[in-house]
């Protein structure tokens, strides 16, 4: 809302009501020449000229206090357009009123326009969730076929799969993010547990690229959402793999002073130019230029989450020498408490 000041208003209104002072300053001119010719005492013409202007200020001071007003009820009403454009002010003027009948109109149509979209969202949503929770069936079936039989073309076929359901994974985290709902359920959690499980899961593809993990435990508990922050991790340690050649290494610990979680790799690294960007929804950067698969919403996904966890989030990073994925969670810990 842009309300205006007293000494602003009052200029406008003697810019909207110049054509009305200058007739009046018309007037009386041409009421002293009148006056003037036909030998009319001065002191006559001025007290007459005086009468004129003191109901000239009293006329439009009452105008004026009803411009102010009135503008001041219209940007309430601008506050709260959204519900309230077809309960606007009377209108005192045509082209108010013409005015208004174009707002209700427009009113109208943005409101048709944003239901019919919130039922096509709210379809896409429920169809997503479907697909998700349906396409898991097939990959648990195809996972119990690889692992009947233990070949490097199985293994191989195991780590596709894999990707595959990180990808599910993705897109089930950007449907619940995108809703309206809230499904956070904040409570005291160990954070070895949440990293631990995370190495678990991805332990097969540290084996896989032979890449060293440096992991020491933790005895520090989080207030937060165990499935959401366990997410931010994930997505953490599959760019670290990602981007690490075969025998690199991935370290995950605390800062000093435990005001950060990290995860730090030693893989291709991140161009300067790049890290202001990492977080907006679909940017690849150089390394998704040169990786085709690249999606942009990995680390988009964990900002969105991060804020919703009330957590920071930030990547320091140099070419061809790794990258530090930083997880502020100094405000979040159990205060004075250790597991």
């Amino acid at each position: 809302m842009n309300e205006k000041s007293w000494p602003v208003l009052l200029a406008r209104y003697l810019k909207e009501e110049k054509r009305g002072l200058l007739l009046l300053l018309c007037s009386v001119a041409l009421f002293f020449i009148a006056g003037g010719l036909y030998g009319l005492e001065m002191e006559m013409l001025l007290y007459a000229a005086f009468l004129t202007l003191l109901l000239c200020v009293f006329v439009h001071g009452r105008a004026f206090l009803h411009y102010a007003y009135a503008h001041k009820l219209r940007q309430r009403t601008l506050a709260g357009i959204e519900g309230e454009w077809n309960d606007l002010p009377e209108a005192e003027t045509l082209a108010q009123e013409d005015y208004q009948k174009m707002v209700r109109v427009l009113g109208e149509r943005c409101a048709a326009i944003a239901a019919a979209w919130e039922s096509e969202r709210t379809d896409a949503q429920e169809y997503y969730t479907v697909w998700v929770h349906q396409i898991k069936t097939p990959i648990a079936v195809m996972r119990l076929l690889l692992q009947a039989e233990d070949t490097k073309e199985n293994r191989e076929l195991l780590t596709e799969l894999f990707r595959i359901e990180q990808y599910v994974e993705m897109v089930l985290g950007y449907i619940r993010l995108e809703s309206d709902t809230n499904d956070l359920v904040l409570r005291y959690v160990p954070l070895d547990g949440m990293i631990r499980g995370v190495i678990r899961k991805f332990a097969p593809q540290f084996i896989r690229k032979k890449i060293r993990l440096h992991y020491d435990g933790v005895d520090l508990r989080l207030l937060t959402d165990e499935k959401w922050f366990s997410f931010i991790l994930e997505q953490a340690v599959s760019n670290a793999l990602k981007y690490s050649g075969e025998g690199g290494s991935v370290t995950i610990g605390l800062s000093e002073d435990e005001r950060y979680l990290f995860i730090e790799d030693t893989g291709i690294g991140i161009a300067s130019e790049d890290l202001p960007r990492v977080f907006e929804k679909g940017y690849t950067g150089y390394n998704g230029r040169e990786d085709k698969k690249a999606t942009g919403l990995g680390l988009y996904l964990c900002k969105q989450t991060a804020d919703k966890l009330g957590l920071r989030l930030r990547l320091t990073s140099e070419v061809r020498r790794g990258t530090k994925f930083i997880i502020e969670i100094s405000e979040s810990l159990e205060k004075n408490k250790k597991v």
